[in-house]
């Protein structure tokens, strides 16, 4: 099993709304925090991924108020946790006359200043579910920059996303969302294999032998009556050890992190619709209706048959 693979299904990577922006300095663009934007750019969504990708001159971008990091073209900056951030021409104190983002679908353009735009950038956002349980959102980082990641096959995402809007062809929306996609695994990806010691949490643990072991045989098994002993042989580790160390790197016990997992497969198709809540909760691995339900309760704060109808009026 792949888990990173896993938890992308799971969380419903959904939605790409795309504009461009076109620059001569000096100039600013200042992007609101996710949960105020989430409403009119993706309301479907429970939170949402900001991501730049600058395919033509320089500039400058970071958490508002924080230190900035100075791109080049190809580079690609992502904001997982939703924060508040700039896009400038330059480091330190914002210009005036800042344009605040309005984010509207690609192919609509953001034009700033009067001189030359020498600086071009997409901006975009991705769609997931947070709730009622996303080890990967929490595991990453309030900015992940990705230095010359438009080398590769990526190098063609902005100009791919411009004919796709343009065209207004059958199938446009989910083709975007899923080079989003594509662009996101892509950040991950280099993230997970550039990042040292310093990586943390659920990441960390697709890294470690006995606890990558682990979380693959519960992604891929989750409906079995799983026990501490039971994950410790066949990973090949000592109940003690297996405890310790999962709890360490990952931040809760195995068994907490399986009862989590299962409950976020249970949203998942809750979300779908068309399975009786009792078959939802058999299909996760809870004996009874009543018990998933309270599970499901305690983890959301709403029964099973509410977040469906929820998922469902959105």
């Amino acid at each position: 099993m792949d888990p990173l693979s896993d938890v992308l299904r799971a969380v419903r990577l959904t939605g790409a709304y795309f504009y461009l922006v076109e620059a001569a300095a000096p100039w600013s663009v200042a992007t609101a925090p996710a949960r105020e934007l989430a409403p009119r750019i993706l309301p479907d969504a429970e939170h949402l991924i900001a991501y730049h990708i600058l395919t033509e001159g320089a500039c400058w971008g970071g958490v508002q108020g924080e230190r900035q990091v100075e791109m080049r073209p190809g580079d690609v900056i992502v904001f997982p946790q939703g924060d508040a951030h700039v896009m400038s021409s330059h480091a330190g104190p914002r210009v005036d006359g800042e344009h605040r983002a309005s984010p509207l679908r690609y192919p609509s353009t953001v034009l700033l200043g009067d001189g030359r735009r020498e600086t071009k950038f997409v901006c975009g956002f991705l769609g997931c579910d947070a709730r009622p349980f996303n080890p990967l959102l929490s595991a990453l980082p309030r900015v992940l920059y990705a230095p010359r990641l438009g080398d590769g096959w990526l190098a063609s995402f902005p100009d791919q996303a411009v004919r796709e809007s343009r065209a207004g062809r059958a199938g446009s929306d989910t083709m975007l969302t899923r080079m989003a996609e594509l662009m996101f695994i892509a950040v991950l990806r280099q993230y997970i294999e550039t990042t040292g010691p310093e990586l943390t949490g659920w990441l960390a643990g697709l890294r470690d032998p006995v606890v990558g072991a682990a979380l693959s045989l519960m992604h891929e098994r989750p409906v079995d009556e799983w026990s501490l002993a039971k994950l410790g042989r066949e990973v090949a580790a000592s109940r003690s050890v297996l405890a310790e160390r999962f709890t360490r790197v990952v931040g809760v016990p195995p068994m907490q992190y399986l009862a989590q997992w299962r409950l976020q497969l249970a949203a998942e198709l809750l979300a779908r619709g068309g399975t009786k809540v009792s078959a939802v909760g058999m299909r996760v691995g809870y004996e009874s209706e009543a018990a998933f339900s309270r599970a499901f309760k305690r983890a959301t704060g709403v029964s099973p048959a509410e977040w469906r109808r929820r998922r469902q009026v959105s």
